[in-house]
């Protein structure tokens, strides 16, 4: 159970996860300490996840970005861990989601160039045995970044 002072920790790290116990206890008006102990707890009781680095797809050379349906022609159990392990192994594949609807996955991928999005789709996805249709968005603009939770 989250109580407010979890929940400003944890908004405060989502902004800045360099956050200093000393920091966060200016912050939160607890000592040093408790506020530590406050971060370990969520840590270990799964609230926290991981701290990451956000990097600029740009600059590491990642010029495209792309939204990615992904339909399957069949959902035997074997063909749908194969797909998942597929996509899984993708460095392209930033995140995935099943979804309802007439897609089964919404992949959103980064890569270097349309060359390198068209090779992704035309000779990893689509050959894949349990795949029967793949639609692909290129992104022109990310006008929101990703934000933080809301908490």
């Amino acid at each position: 159970m989250l109580d407010q002072i979890d929940i400003r920790l944890l908004s405060a790290l989502q902004k800045n996860a360099h956050l200093t116990a000393l920091e966060l206890s200016e912050l939160l008006n607890l000592s040093p300490s408790q506020a530590g102990r406050r971060r370990q707890r969520l840590e270990a009781e799964g609230y926290i996840q991981g701290y990451f680095a956000r990097l600029d797809p740009d600059r590491v050379g990642l010029h495209v970005q792309a939204f990615i349906q992904v339909q399957l022609g069949t959902h035997r159990p074997e063909q749908g861990r194969s797909f998942a392990t597929l996509i899984s192994t993708r460095p392209e594949v930033v995140s995935a989601w099943t979804l309802t609807g007439d897609a089964d996955y919404l992949l959103r991928v980064y890569c270097s160039d349309l060359n390198a999005l068209n090779r992704l789709i035309h000779e990893i996805l689509l050959p894949h045995p349990a795949v029967s249709r793949v639609q692909s968005q290129i992104v022109m603009d990310q006008p929101k970044r990703d934000a933080p939770l809301p908490t």
